[in-house]
C-alpha cells in the first residue's frame, strides 16, 4: 500500500535573469500558525526533474510534517539534453553569474513572496545537483545557512566535461579553494557508487572544513539503521571549538548511486535507511538551533573562526 501523497500545494513557477529562465515546482504544507517557515532548496540529478525528485526523496511528506517550504529548480534540457545541472562549466561556479545566479535568485524571490525565515534557508542535492549545491553553498554563504550534498563533489571539482567524468569515475583529485570557510555541511555517499566514487565525499569534507584552525572536535560511530532493512553505515561528526555541529559525513555501505532511504517512487532511490532526508533536516535544524541566539553574520564569523579538523577519515 502506498503511502498517503502529502496534502500541501505542489505548484508550478518560473524564474528568468539575464542569465536565462529555469522552471521550478514548490511545495507548501498546509497553514500552520502563521510563524516564519524554513525553506529548502533541493537541486535534482541528471535525468531527473523536480516531480520525480520530490517523490524519491520523500521530502514533501517530511516537509508537511515539519512544516517546511521546499523550492525544486528544474535543470532545462535546453541547458543540458540529460537535465543535468552544468557544475563543471567555469562559468556557472561564480557568485552572481550563470545558473548559481538563477538559483540564487529564485530563492530569493520566493522568500520575498512566502512568510519564509531568511535565516533558515538550506540548499541540498543529489549527484550533479549536489555538485551544484557545493557551488552555491560556496558562493552563497549569506543566502543559505547550511548544506546537504548526496553522492556529489567538491567545489570546483573540473573545469569541463572530460575532467568532470574523471572526477566521478576516480575521485576529484582537489577542488578550488572556497572563497570563505563552508558553511555547515552534511555530506551522504553510497561507498558502492559506480557512478561518482565515494572518495568525492571525503574530499569535499576536507576542502569544505581545512586543518588550518586548531582545536577540532571529531567523533566516529557505526551502526545500523533502525528503519527496515537499512543499510549499515559510518556517520563522523564534526563540531567547533564552542561544541557546534559544523558538518556529517554518512558512508553508506554496500549502497550504490541512490538517495539513502528515499521512496521507490522516484529514480536514483535506495528505500533502504539510514533516512537521508530526514538526517539532513536534523542537521539543519541542530545548526540552526545553535545559531539562533546570535544574528547571522556573528555565526558566520564564528564558524570561520573556530572551524577545525584534519582530513575526515575512512569509514
Amino acid at each position: 500500500m502506498n503511502p498517503s501523497p502529502p496534502r500541501g500545494s505542489f505548484a508550478d513557477g518560473s524564474y528568468a535573469n539575464s542569465y536565462g529562465t529555469r522552471r521550478y515546482k514548490l511545495f507548501i504544507a498546509p497553514p500552520d500558525q502563521g510563524a516564519p517557515r524554513p525553506l529548502l532548496v533541493m537541486l535534482h540529478g541528471c535525468l531527473q526533474d523536480p516531480d520525480d525528485f520530490a517523490l524519491g526523496t520523500r521530502m514533501n511528506t517530511l516537509a508537511e510534517e515539519q512544516g517546511i517550504v521546499v523550492l525544486y529548480p528544474a535543470q532545462s534540457e535546453s541547458a543540458n539534453q540529460t537535465r543535468c545541472w552544468n557544475w563543471f562549466n567555469p562559468a556557472n561556479q561564480r557568485r552572481d553569474q550563470g545558473e548559481p545566479s538563477i538559483i540564487a535568485g529564485m530563492t530569493r524571490e520566493v522568500v520575498g513572496s512566502h512568510n519564509i525565515d531568511a535565516r533558515r534557508v538550506y540548499i541540498a542535492g543529489m549527484s550533479a545537483g549536489g555538485a551544484m549545491a557545493a557551488i552555491m553553498a560556496a558562493t552563497y554563504p549569506d543566502l543559505y545557512a547550511a548544506v546537504g550534498i548526496h553522492s556529489g563533489v567538491p567545489y570546483g571539482a573540473a573545469q569541463n566535461l572530460l575532467a568532470a567524468i574523471t572526477a566521478m569515475k576516480d575521485g576529484a583529485a582537489t577542488g578550488a579553494q572556497l572563497p570563505t570557510k563552508g558553511i555547515p555541511l552534511i555530506v551522504f555517499h553510497g561507498d558502492q557508487d559506480i557512478m561518482v566514487n565515494s572518495r568525492n565525499g571525503e574530499r569535499l569534507l576536507a576542502q569544505w572544513l581545512g586543518d588550518t584552525v586548531p582545536g577540532r572536535m571529531q567523533d566516529t560511530s557505526s551502526a545500523q539503521a533502525s528503519e527496515g532493512n537499512g543499510r549499515a553505515f559510518t556517520r563522523t561528526r564534526y563540531r567547533d571549538g564552542a561544541g557546534h555541529a559544523v558538518a556529517e559525513n554518512w558512508l553508506v555501505h554496500e549502497a550504490g548511486h541512490a538517495w539513502s532511504g528515499g521512496g521507490t517512487a522516484g529514480s536514483f532511490a535506495d528505500a533502504s535507511g539510514p533516512d537521508a532526508s530526514r538526517e539532513m533536516l536534523r542537521f539543519f535544524s541542530e545548526v540552526s538551533q545553535a545559531g539562533a541566539t546570535a544574528p547571522r553574520r556573528g555565526l558566520l564569523k564564528r564558524l570561520k573562526e573556530r572551524l577545525a579538523l584534519g582530513p575526515p577519515r575512512a569509514g
